[in-house]
């Protein structure tokens, strides 16, 4: 239930009084019991997001520092092993006959 603040415009008292959305807005001031009393517009509070996807950490991307480590691990791997060589010639793909 939101809380509503209230100003009296005959006497000037204001407060807080804690109402449904759907109870009638209060009229009387509990003060001077004149029928002067202004609902005042609040700020509201605050939206509070739970669960996963909606931290930074969750979407943050991979820095470009840590994709540098990886691929000069990647490097020295296939360096310190001398023994094996790799197929550097690629094999031309067939092409298949144009059909006219």
């Amino acid at each position: 239930m939101p809380t509503y603040t209230y100003e009296c415009d005959a006497c000037g008292h204001s407060f807080d009084h804690l109402q449904s959305m759907l109870d009638k807005r209060l009229k009387k001031c509990p003060v001077c019991s004149k029928n002067k009393l202004v609902r005042l517009i609040g700020a509201g509070s605050g939206v509070i997001f739970k669960g996963t996807g909606f931290y930074e950490t969750d979407y943050k991307k991979k820095s470009e520092s840590s994709q540098a480590e990886k691929g000069s691990k990647k490097q020295g791997a296939s360096s310190s092993n001398p023994g094996k060589k790799k197929d550097s010639t690629k094999k031309a793909a067939s092409k298949p006959a144009a059909k006219e």
